[in-house]
C-alpha cells in the first residue's frame, strides 16, 4: 500500500501550483492536496485566514484519510502550518518535509516580508503577477488575498506561533530544506530554528531561490520520497 502524502502550498499560492511536484510523487505515494481558506478560489473569511485555522484544515484532512499518521510536504507557509498541526496532534504525522519555511518571525521581519504586498503597487509594477494571482484565486478578489496575507504575517511577526521552546517538543521526524539563494527563509535563520527540533534533518539545496517553481523538482521529489520511506510505519 502506498503511503499517504499531503502536499501543502505556500502564501499567495494554491493546490494547483503543487501539481508538477505531485505528478513526480504519485507513482510512489497516494498524494493529496488542499487549498487553504481564502486561496485557490476558496472563500476568504477574516476569522479563518490565519495559520491556526490552516493547521486545523490540515488536521481535518488527515481525519478524512483515516486519522493518520500521514506524511506531509509543506512549501513555505505550508510547512509552518504542518509543524503547527504536529505541535498540537503529533500522532497524525509520520514525517514532515518543509521547503523554504520561514521560522524567523518578528515585527521587523514581518515588515520586510510584506513590503511588496500592496495590491495597487503590484498591479502597477508587476501586472503579469497580479493577473496570475487573479486567475489563481478567482472568484475571491486577489487583492483581498494579498491584504489578508500581509495582515496574518504582521500578526505572526508580533507573536510567532513556533518558537524555540515549542519546536523542542515536536517529536515528528522533520526534513527541513532551504535553498542557498532563499532570502525569504534564510539559510542561517532556518538552521538555527531547525536546530531546536529534536528529530530534524537540515539540508541546503544548491542554486535554489525561494519560489517553488525554480526548485529542482525531480531532486526535491526524490528527497521527499526517501524521507517518507525512512519513516514509513
Amino acid at each position: 500500500m502506498k503511503p499517504n502524502l499531503l502536499l501543502l502550498h505556500g502564501a499567495l499560492g494554491s493546490a494547483t501550483q503543487l501539481e508538477p511536484l505531485a505528478n513526480l510523487l504519485k507513482e510512489s505515494a497516494a498524494v493529496y492536496t488542499l487549498n487553504f481558506a481564502g486561496h485557490g478560489g476558496e472563500p476568504l473569511a477574516a476569522e479563518k485566514f490565519n495559520l491556526p485555522h490552516f493547521a486545523d484544515q490540515v488536521r481535518e484532512l488527515v481525519a478524512t484519510l483515516g486519522g493518520g499518521p500521514v506524511h506531509v510536504f509543506g512549501y513555505s507557509m505550508g510547512g509552518y502550518a504542518a509543524l503547527l498541526a504536529a505541535l498540537e496532534t503529533p500522532k497524525l504525522f509520520a514525517s514532515i518535509t518543509t521547503l523554504g519555511t520561514k521560522f524567523d518571525w518578528s515585527p521587523a521581519s514581518a515588515d520586510e516580508a510584506t513590503r511588496f504586498l500592496d495590491p495597487e503597487k503590484m498591479a502597477a509594477k508587476v501586472p503579469a503577477f497580479a493577473e496570475q494571482l487573479r486567475q489563481l484565486h478567482a472568484p475571491t478578489p486577489w487583492q483581498h488575498v494579498v491584504m489578508g496575507t500581509a495582515q496574518f504575517m504582521h500578526t505572526l511577526g508580533a507573536a510567532p506561533l513556533l518558537t524555540a521552546e515549542n519546536l523542542a517538543t515536536i517529536k515528528t521526524p522533520v526534513l527541513a530544506l532551504v535553498g542557498d539563494a532563499d532570502t525569504t527563509a534564510g539559510v542561517a535563520a532556518s538552521q538555527t530554528f531547525v536546530g531546536h527540533l529534536p528529530h530534524a534533518t537540515f539540508a541546503v539545496l544548491e542554486n535554489t531561490p525561494h519560489p517553488l517553481e525554480r526548485a529542482n523538482l525531480s531532486d526535491l521529489a526524490q528527497r521527499i520520497l526517501a524521507f517518507v520511506e525512512q519513516h514509513q510505519k
